[in-house]
């Protein structure tokens, strides 16, 4: 029997959605205007990467020819290779977002057919009957922030009131989120944990798609940091997945990085987390390691997008695809006769788009093991066809949604 491995570049979009312009996102194309601000020394850091984009290993699995596809572009200054190693090409999502959550789900085989709640671009930000609850059943003495913000930012602004008066950090952005911001020691992280299980319940009716504990240390302004211990609390999963699938099947799914908390924990056997791209990288191989027959591996890596594209650094983002590129020879070299690495992302975040939100573009989809010959894929039309093809390389029932690209 197989294995498989999805892994998920968070954000590594490569433009092309069709329907962006309803998301204000026409034009937009993350791997491409990066490829091009390298090209043309728009993206050199000193002492650090230098030039065009090197990418030379998913340059080999055909992402830039997927991009190409999308496109009718390919990256600049990155090589074009005429037959690429993987089954190669782009996908394009029909949920409604162009969230995280609306992404991973989709791409597991559950599209998200409704539109999720977003809070207002306004001071308050959300309603007073969520917040007045908040503050009750949370025993707060009240709440700081309340409007759209960046999170390092209200960190800087907010952080030393929020330790003087107790007070935890609520915000949000253009996705549908809620975030509540605490300080591990004067607040108390299990604390922190639990006032986000009360906001997930409360946020339950309004479908609103996450909840987020932003966990932070310091003592002043221009010390905070935030913690790797940010927990995510999605809304319930409506439909079964392909990881309820592997569970049922009697195989383990091993979640790396935030996988656990994008599906509420759901078909998810074996849990690792991990903070950044370097942790995850190393968890996944640690699966990789442990996992047998018919078990799945899934990873989101997660420096992309929290990093690099919400806080629109081309030059970062640059780096981060050529160190994610060095390592995926420890992956494949860890490849038995039989696996399937399926390599993809979610959404777009084009550094170099204005505002600070996720783009609405199309994914490369990139699969890959020993035995499996390179060649180009038909466009699809849904990110679900990626769940319900390793639901077919795994020997499993059909999924609900999705067409196999194998």
């Amino acid at each position: 029997m197989a294995r498989a491995f999805l892994l998920v570049m968070d954000s590594v979009g490569i433009g092309g959605a069709a329907d962006a312009e309803a998301f204000g996102d026409s034009g937009a194309d993350t791997l491409g205007h990066i490829a091009a601000a390298c090209d043309r020394g728009e993206a050199d850091v000193e002492g650090g990467r230098t030039g065009p984009l090197k990418i030379p290993n998913m340059n080999a699995l055909g992402l830039c020819r997927a991009a190409e596809a999308a496109t009718g572009d390919h990256p600049a200054g990155v090589p074009r290779v005429p037959s690429p190693d993987a089954i190669w090409g782009y996908a394009s999502e029909i949920s409604r977002g162009k969230d995280t959550q609306s992404g991973h789900w989709e791409i597991a085989g559950l599209p998200v057919p409704f539109a999720w709640h977003y809070f207002p671009d306004t001071y308050p930000a959300f309603p007073e009957i969520l917040t007045n609850a908040l503050i009750r059943e949370g025993e707060l003495p009240g709440l700081l922030g309340n409007r759209h913000a960046s999170g390092t930012a209200i960190l800087a602004e907010l952080g030393e009131e929020h330790m003087r008066t107790g007070k935890p950090i609520v915000y949000t952005s253009a996705d549908s989120v809620l975030q509540i911001a605490a300080h591990e020691e004067t607040f108390g992280l299990e604390r922190l944990y639990r006032l986000c299980e009360i906001a997930r319940r409360l946020c339950d009716p309004l479908r609103v798609g996450r909840v987020i504990a932003r966990p932070f240390v310091g003592t002043m302004a221009d010390d905070f940091s935030r913690t790797g211990h940010r927990r995510d609390y999605a809304v319930p999963l409506p439909e079964p997945t392909l990881l309820d699938a592997v569970a049922v099947s009697g195989h383990e799914v091993f979640g790396v990085g935030k996988i656990g908390d994008i599906f509420g924990g759901r078909g998810v056997t074996q849990l690792l987390k991990a903070s950044d791209n370097e942790s995850q990288f190393d968890r996944t191989l640690e699966a990789a390691g442990r996992a047998g027959d018919g078990d799945l591996v899934f990873t989101n890596f997660i420096d992309f997008d929290q990093l690099y594209g919400h806080r629109r650094d081309v030059a970062g983002y640059a780096a981060c695809l050529e160190r994610f590129d060095r390592r995926l020879p420890e992956l494949t070299g860890l490849l038995r006769k039989g696996d399937l690495v399926v390599l993809t992302a979610d959404h777009g975040n084009d550094p170099t788009w204005t505002g600070t939100d996720h783009t609405r573009e199309t994914v490369p989809v990139m699969a890959f093991g020993p035995g499996i010959a390179g060649r180009p894929m038909e466009p699809r039309n849904s990110f679900s066809d990626i769940g319900q093809s390793i639901a077919a390389h795994l020997g499993l029932p059909p999924l609900k949604h999705g067409t196999s690209f194998l």
